[in-house]
């Protein structure tokens, strides 16, 4: 009736209203973020793709056989291969894996098996955060100050080093969260049949978590693989390899700042192909890291 206030069914109806509002809102906002979070993917992507193709574009004229088997001529009109800097990489690569490899996977055990909450564990772990952030340059300007000018000049095993010293952090913190992951119950059975603690370790842990570990290594290697700044403070660059690893060595990434930084358009078309070879092993590291990855997973799985 008029004159009196509102009845059970109008604030019921005025409720419902106020919800399909709010819903109706809320279904707007989400669809908002959704098409914006597609945006920003596909534009992701999108550039991703550019520069890719622009590389492709740029490098692929450049690509032939005597690239990949010849060395520079130093003639600028014809400037030659990279096979130096192509195998120059891998050696450094090589080297550098001999020594960050183990350094970072016997830290990762460490401060997973043992530090447990020991004083030595925080800082540990501080310091392989930090080191893992350090500026490359900053790697570069060390190498050259502790390596480099005690010996009086460039060397490989210097370039090595550096990388290592980037990799070491890196695989470490990934091999502790790996190892990590690994039930109690392995190690538990493990004891319980007699076993010490070191043969747990190394026979039923890591095979437990080697294809993570593995990943973690291969993404340590993707990070150095590209890596300029320590390389010119540390082996330094050379138109040709040599088997004396106390001398200059080459590397891809010195060659193409080098031929990219030239005033002649020959060298400069070589450091496109640099570039796309550097861009192809790189590629080539992150799909072996994907494809990793899907075996652990698959394995993984219950049957």
């Amino acid at each position: 009736m008029e004159g009196q206030g509102l009845g059970v069914g109008d604030v019921v109806q005025a409720g419902g209203a106020m919800a399909t509002q709010r819903l109706s809102i809320r279904r707007v906002i989400s669809a908002g973020a959704i098409a914006g979070s597609a945006a920003a993917s596909v534009a992701i992507v999108a550039v991703l793709a550019g520069v890719l193709w622009y590389i492709l574009w740029r490098g692929v004229g450049a690509i032939s056989w005597e690239f990949f088997t010849t060395d520079p001529t130093g003639d600028p009109a014809a400037p030659g291969g990279m096979r130096h800097a192509v195998l120059g990489t891998l050696a450094l690569l090589l080297m550098a894996s001999a020594v960050g490899v183990p350094m970072g996977i016997l830290t990762g055990v460490y401060l997973s098996e043992y530090a447990g909450e020991r004083w030595l564990a925080g800082p540990t772990r501080f310091v392989c955060d930090v080191l893992a952030g350090v500026p490359s340059i900053v790697v570069g300007i060390l190498g050259y100050e502790l390596l480099v000018v005690p010996v009086g000049g460039f060397n490989a095993y210097a370039g090595a080093a550096a990388l290592a010293f980037i990799m070491a952090p890196i695989i470490a913190r990934t091999t502790e969260e790996m190892l990590r992951l690994v039930p109690d119950s392995y190690r538990a059975g493990s004891l319980a049949l007699g076993a010490s603690k070191s043969q747990t370790i190394v026979r039923v842990v890591l095979p437990a978590a080697a294809g993570p570990t593995l990943t973690g290594v291969m993404l340590a290697l993707a990070r150095v693989a590209g890596e300029t700044a320590p390389l010119l403070f540390t082996a330094g660059g050379a138109r040709l390899i040599s088997a004396d690893l106390g001398q200059p060595f080459p590397s891809l990434t010195q060659q193409v700042f080098d031929y990219a930084t030239s005033p002649f358009p020959s060298q400069r078309e070589v450091a496109w192909a640099g570039v796309l070879v550097l861009i192809a092993l790189l590629l080539t590291i992150n799909l072996a890291v994907r494809l990793l990855l899907w075996r652990t997973r698959a394995r993984a799985k219950p049957r």
